[in-house]
């Protein structure tokens, strides 16, 4: 794991790995969402999908898969899919008489 800077305009702090896939070829990928536990040798599954403004960055990892599990420093309530989070129960919803 390593970070890297984004193109202009943004300015920001992100996450990349480097991985060998089941294939034997090597690739770059982008670590989503806010926080992580990886570590060397962890088992993860990727996908397509380019970050825009990483140069060179063609893959993402999914969250909730094999050793990237789904823990976030920050509780999700849009765009929860693609993170494997459970939508939240609201008090109050079913308390119609």
């Amino acid at each position: 794991m390593f970070t890297t800077s984004p193109k202009k305009p943004n300015s920001s702090v992100r996450k990349i790995c480097k991985v060998r896939l089941s294939t034997g070829k090597k690739i770059r990928a982008a670590i989503p969402g806010q926080g992580h536990s990886l570590q060397q040798y962890s088992t993860v599954l990727v996908r397509g999908g380019r970050c825009r403004d990483i140069p060179g960055i063609h893959y993402k990892l999914i969250r909730g898969k094999y050793d990237f599990i789904s823990a976030e420093t920050i509780h999700r309530t849009q765009r929860r899919s693609k993170y494997g989070l459970k939508k939240p129960k609201f008090e109050g919803e079913n308390n119609q008489s």
